[in-house]
């Protein structure tokens, strides 16, 4: 090189040399590095490979606008659980007072891994297989779980949306189907069905006329047409909002996102007019404080908060994927999250107010019900008309007179109060009837609509509310599927997803056979917890302490401008292992001290009875839990003992005039410093940034290095130590 080059000028200099070789490779012509004598790879140059992979790079597709993105991540955090779930947990464990504990646990669990699986999609810009692949190869079976068990959770999600469109079209009548018993003529005579008789109405068209269940998992009974159709609906809306990836499921976020915020308000509206809304609010949020100290709260607490955020599907960093790099995805992981907080609470303050109300009509059909039969008894002279007090009026006969002379009555009648039969008709017993999941969205709220004014139009706008919020967390889940298989195995969107749903909707048929519902349990309470607990965790432990809390948050710094607070430097370092470890354990105390069983629906009974999994059934849940935690596993052990290849030796970097792309897998530390990193990356991001293969151990972060004068991610290469001559 010539004396008087900048850079023998400054090799006894302590400037840094950055300056001068960007001067050398400002005015160089595109070289590609796998046709040059740098290729050490060995790896042959394919042209037509080399322009897929970067026309891939430089194309991924992008949010059409902030709000969409934002919209797709609440259409996707906020489902039915929000409406289903977290009210039954409010009820359960202490009112309001069950709020504390999941508001800590959403800020020192939720939001903290929360806004990590926003941060490394974002950064590194591919599904989950590609991003855990890539931060550590060895735990790359991350992404394979994830995919898993979205596909299992999937499979029956979507039959919950094929229940829901059965139910929607079925509201378009008046009175509602489910309002009365059917009558069946037996010979002459036309009676009342006897099932729904010694049910309910709402009870009986849920079991018989939806389902038409069989009276226990092993009675298949065959498939239930009407289910069938549904589900091919249902599969059909996700196929139709899904084949586009984010160009058309970004459309449809627009309306499933919303709409659902628009019927819970008109419902809280209209619910609050109604009589009795109050008191169900009043128990609602009255707190019992003694709960607080109750574990299992606390666990259940964590397990929602998990679940509500859609943590560890790969549904998140999916569609965190396709943000520009300097989006403030810190500001997008707060948002969402207490969006999602909220809406759980105003979703609460309308199933209270409406499951309020109808805490008042079955009161008052009780207090009908036993004063009939106190009139009975007064008639026959079993009671004596001295025990009625002389105010009580029986044909205007309110809660207060009966619950009065209840008292009185069983004051007097001690020794032979239970052979009269009479039931107390209090309100707060009412109220206390928990209720979660299928059995509030189809039977608990339907029964309270029957009595609304209108109810057909409410019906259908619940239903159609149901449908929405199933639908954009489908999206969600099916993203947390086609995102990474799409990114890693390059195959065709459309083909893949088309193909995706097919096989989903032909493997659901199980779902929608007459014992589906059974096995709809059995996915839901087996197939996700378990796996999903230990995905987060290894997700946690991949970030903060293999790839290290101190380098993802220089990372961070480098991408949104700013440093994050020194508090997710501890969450993800401690406090989120420590309490995901203990909600594991807990989860597995849980699943070993709970009795493998299902609640069926026996016919002859009309009543709910539990029984046991036999053991064919137990063989399947075992094969779920393993299926979808099989992958950790499995690729650990390929990759520790070099069984399949990493990617550690694949190296692809492609020199452009003012800037460098490159695609590396993983490198290993002593090849870290051959490498030349980016020169203005700000111009035009990489699709895969910085990988932390280029620190050797004991370096510091190329951040540090720079001095950024030029951009977000600074103007100057940095060159390792390499000889002069192999410039």
């Amino acid at each position: 090189m010539p004396k008087n080059s900048k850079v023998t000028q400054r090799e006894h200099s302590s400037e840094h040399v950055t300056e001068s070789v960007a001067d050398l490779l400002a005015h160089e012509e595109p070289v590609d590095y796998r046709r040059s004598i740098l290729n050490v790879t060995g790896e042959t140059w394919d042209k037509q490979k080399d322009g897929d992979e970067e026309l891939d790079a430089e194309n991924r597709p992008a949010w059409n606008s902030k709000l969409q993105y934002i919209l797709a991540q609440i259409g996707y955090s906020v489902g039915l659980g929000n409406v289903w779930r977290f009210p039954y947990l409010c009820q359960k464990n202490g009112g309001g007072a069950y709020l504390v504990p999941y508001l800590v646990l959403l800020i020192i669990i939720g939001l903290p891994l929360f806004f990590l699986e926003l941060a490394v999609g974002q950064r590194i810009r591919r599904g989950s297989i590609g991003v855990w692949n890539y931060i550590c190869p060895r735990l790359g079976g991350i992404g394979y779980a994830s995919c898993l068990v979205c596909f299992f959770v999937g499979l029956y999600y979507n039959v919950i949306i094929g229940w829901s469109i059965f139910y929607f079209f079925k509201s378009f009548q008046y009175p509602l189907p489910w309002s009365e018993c059917p009558i069946v003529t037996n010979g002459s005579v036309a009676v009342v069905e006897t099932e729904c008789e010694r049910s309910s109405a709402t009870t009986y068209f849920w079991y018989r006329e939806t389902l038409d269940i069989s009276n226990s998992i092993s009675e298949s009974g065959g498939l239930n047409w009407k289910m069938t159709l549904c589900l091919l609906v249902a599969w059909s809306l996700v196929g139709l909002a899904m084949i586009k990836g984010i160009q058309s499921s970004g459309k449809v976020m627009y309306f499933s996102s919303l709409f659902p915020y628009v019927v819970l308000v008109c419902f809280l509206v209209r619910g609050l007019l109604l009589r009795g809304a109050v008191d169900g609010i009043m128990h609602m949020f009255t707190p019992k404080l003694d709960k607080m100290l109750d574990p299992q709260v606390w666990r259940e607490a964590a397990t929602q908060v998990f679940f509500a955020l859609g943590l560890g599907f790969g549904g998140v960093i999916a569609f965190s994927s396709y943000n520009k790099q300097d989006n403030n995805c810190h500001f997008d992981a707060t948002l969402v999250s207490f969006i999602n907080f909220f809406t759980s609470v105003l979703a609460t303050l309308v199933v209270f107010a409406v499951l309020g109300f109808k805490a008042n009509i079955m009161n008052e059909k009780c207090v009908v019900e036993n004063a009939e039969k106190i009139l009975g008894y007064l008639n026959t002279n079993v009671l004596s008309h001295d025990l009625i007090p002389p105010h009580v009026n029986f044909s205007h006969l309110t809660a207060k007179d009966y619950n009065e002379m209840y008292r009185v009555i069983m004051t007097v009648k001690e020794g032979h109060f239970k052979e009269l039969g009479l039931d107390a008709c209090l309100l707060e017993d009412e109220l206390n009837k928990s209720v979660q999941g299928t059995g509030l969205a189809f039977i608990a709220f339907t029964e309270a609509m029957t009595h609304f004014p209108a109810s057909p139009f409410w019906s259908v706008m619940f239903f159609l509310m149901l449908i929405n919020l199933g639908l954009g967390s489908m999206i969600g889940t099916m993203s947390g599927i086609t995102t990474p298989i799409i990114d890693t195995f390059k195959v065709r969107k459309e083909v893949f997803t088309v193909g995706c749903c097919i096989f989903a909707f032909l493997v659901g048929l199980i779902f929608v056979q007459r014992s589906g519902n059974y096995f709809v349990t059995m996915f839901d309470d087996y197939s996700a917890t378990l796996p999903l607990t230990v995905v987060v965790i290894l997700e946690n432990i991949a970030v903060a302490w293999i790839y290290g809390t101190k380098k993802f948050m220089q990372e961070l710094t480098e991408m949104l401008g700013f440093r994050p607070y020194q508090f997710y430097y501890y969450t993800w370092k401690y406090v989120s292992p420590i309490c995901m470890a203990v909600l594991m354990t807990a989860s597995i105390i849980q699943l070993g001290v709970s009795p493998p069983g299902y609640s069926a629906w026996i016919r002859e009974e009309a009543a709910e009875k539990f029984l046991f999994y036999p053991t064919w059934a137990m063989a399947i849940l075992i094969s779920l839990i393993i299926l979808a935690s099989l992958p950790l596993p499995l690729v650990f052990i390929l990759r520790q003992f070099h069984l399949v290849s990493d990617g550690s030796n694949a190296l692809s970097v492609t020199y452009k005039k003012g800037r460098m792309m490159k695609d590396i897998s993983n490198l290993e530390d002593n090849d870290e410093t051959r490498f030349i990193l980016s020169k203005v990356p700000s111009e035009t991001p990489s699709p895969m940034p910085t990988h932390r293969s280029y620190l050797g151990p004991g370096s510091n972060s190329p951040m540090e290095m720079s001095s950024a004068p030029n951009g977000r991610y600074g103007s100057g290469y940095l060159l390792a130590s390499t000889p002069e001559s192999e410039l």
